[in-house]
């Protein structure tokens, strides 16, 4: 069973990473910042007495979950409500993104110049342009494999898929992500 600490200490770890391949999944900050929270909660509600090393693959199964939840919910409701987002005017904005404030702080960059974070801050932008632009599944499997470290068995578990489809989702984005890169001129 996971203590209290290691429940904690396990949603720290995971809620960066959880709320890029959201965000990436339903392409809305907003959408994505509500998903991660429900997916939190219930995995404290429901799975906080499974032991702490399988609170990874348990939180990244319930997440999945959760975003296919909101696709069904988003279709639905397109289906026969206009949401009252769509009425207000384009370009309102508040300014202020609570995400990118923590990021800033929690990152500590006080030694790089301004240039070397700009070109940093570009190079991730053009990173995560392509990541969001590769196809769903291979989207999914990039992410589970490589930034949430799931190794093929488990990213198969999370996906529904077998191990084979995971590879090959994977071999995909990773070769339309260099292609990407490469014509863009970054290279690794």
């Amino acid at each position: 069973m996971a203590t209290d600490k290691e429940l904690s200490d396990f949603l720290k770890s995971a809620e960066r990473r959880a709320f890029k391949r959201t965000a990436y999944a339903v392409r809305d900050d907003d959408s994505a910042l509500d998903i991660v929270q429900d997916a939190m909660i219930r995995l404290a509600e429901k799975y906080a007495d499974r032991p702490a090393a399988e609170l990874p693959l348990i939180f990244a199964r319930i997440l999945s979950n959760a975003t296919m939840d909101w696709f069904r919910r988003q279709k639905v409701r397109q289906s026969v409500v206009q949401t009252f987002s769509e009425l207000e005017p384009a370009g309102e904005d508040t300014g202020f993104d609570l995400l990118e404030t923590l990021e800033t702080a929690l990152e500590g960059d006080a030694g790089a110049g301004p240039a070397e974070r700009l070109s940093r801050d570009q190079t991730l932008a053009q990173i995560e342009f392509e990541v969001a632009a590769l196809p769903p599944r291979q989207r999914e499997a990039f992410l589970l494999r490589y930034v949430e470290d799931l190794d093929v068995a488990e990213t198969a578990v999370v996906m529904g898929c077998s191990q084979g489809s995971v590879k090959t989702h994977c071999s995909r984005a990773v070769h339309a992500l260099a292609v990407a890169l490469a014509a863009k001129g970054l290279k690794p």
